[in-house]
C-alpha cells in the first residue's frame, strides 16, 4: 500500500475504536460522578467520587447487587459448561458421521438460535410455576441453555470439520478405542474451538435480560441484569445513574478478565480454518 492508503487505514481503524471504546468509557465516567455532576452535561467528572460503588458493594443497593453476582456467576457457569459439554459431543457426531438429517439438525440449531425469546416467555413462566422452577437456579440454566447449544453446536460443528481424521483413525489403529482416541486426539486438537465456543455462550448467558426478569422474583435466582434493571434511587425523585453505571462496570469486569486470560485460544479458535494450505 502506498503512504497515503496506509494513512487512511489508521485513521479509519482510531475512528472505529473511538467509536467502540467512547460508550464504555462514558459509563466508567457516569460510575465516578456524584449525584448533582451528572446531568451537568460534562464528559470528565468535576470531582471524583466513590459514593456510587461503595452503594452498590457495602451500601444500601449491595443486598440487591451482591446476590445477583453470585446467582450470574454461578448461573452462566453451569449453563456454558453444560453447553459446552453438550455442544461437543453433537458438533463431533454431525461432523463425523454421515446420517439422515445432518443439515436439517444444523438447520434447526441455528433457527432456535435466532428465534425470538419474549415469544416463549408467557408460556415458560406458567409451566415453572407449575412445576416448581420458577425463582430457581434450574429455572434458568435450562433456558439458558436454549440461548447457548444451538449456537454451540453450530460453531463447533465448523471446528470439528477441520480435524483431520486420519489421526483419529491413526489412533484406533495403534489400539485406542473410539472414546479415548476422541478423548485424548480430537479433543485436544478442538481445544481453541471449545474454548472460543465456551466464551460466546458465556456472554450470551451473561448478557441475558428477558429470562433473568421474567423467571425470578426475588434475590434467590435473579441475576445481574435484571438486578440493574430494579435499581431506584433514595427517592422517587432520584435517578440512579451513577450507581447503575458502576455496577455495570463492576459486571464488565468478568468478560474483560475473560477475554484477556483466554484471548490467544480465542485468537486461535477464530481464526481456526481461515488459511489452508
Amino acid at each position: 500500500m502506498s503512504r497515503r492508503e496506509k494513512t487512511w487505514w489508521i485513521v479509519g481503524g482510531i475512528a472505529i475504536i473511538i467509536y467502540a471504546l467512547f460508550p464504555i468509557a462514558w459509563i466508567v465516567s457516569l460510575s465516578f460522578k456524584g449525584p448533582s455532576d451528572i446531568a451537568n452535561g460534562q464528559f470528565l467528572p468535576t470531582q471524583l467520587t466513590w459514593e456510587n460503588y461503595s452503594l452498590i458493594l457495602t451500601g444500601a443497593a449491595s443486598d440487591l447487587f451482591l446476590p445477583a453476582l453470585r446467582n450470574s456467576f454461578g448461573i452462566v457457569l453451569i449453563a456454558t459448561a453444560i453447553a459446552s459439554v453438550l455442544s461437543m459431543f453433537a458438533a463431533y457426531a454431525i461432523a463425523r458421521l454421515d446420517f439422515r438429517g445432518k443439515k436439517l439438525i444444523l438447520g434447526t440449531a441455528l433457527a432456535v438460535a435466532i428465534f425470538p425469546v419474549i415469544s416463549i416467555v408467557t408460556p415458560l413462566f406458567n409451566v415453572w410455576r407449575n412445576i416448581g422452577l420458577y425463582d430457581t437456579w434450574p429455572g434458568l440454566i435450562i433456558p439458558y441453555l436454549s440461548l447457548t447449544l444451538p449456537i454451540s453446536i453450530w460453531t463447533m460443528s465448523a471446528f470439528f470439520r477441520e480435524i483431520p481424521w486420519e489421526m483419529e483413525q491413526a489412533a484406533q489403529v495403534d489400539g485406542a478405542t473410539t472414546w479415548q482416541a476422541f478423548r485424548r486426539v480430537i479433543v485436544p486438537l478442538a481445544a481453541p474451538g471449545v474454548f472460543t465456543t465456551a466464551i460466546i455462550a458465556f456472554f450470551i448467558a451473561w448478557n441475558d435480560f428477558v429470562y433473568g426478569i421474567s423467571l425470578t422474583s426475588t434475590s434467590a435466582a435473579r441475576p445481574v441484569p435484571a438486578a440493574l434493571g430494579l435499581f431506584s434511587g433514595a427517592s422517587q425523585f432520584v435517578d440512579p445513574t451513577g450507581s447503575i453505571a458502576a455496577a455495570a462496570v463492576i459486571v464488565t469486569i468478568p468478560v474483560i478478565v475473560l477475554v484477556l486470560i483466554f484471548q490467544r485460544r480465542i485468537v486461535a479458535g477464530l481464526t481456526n480454518g481461515a488459511v489452508k494450505g
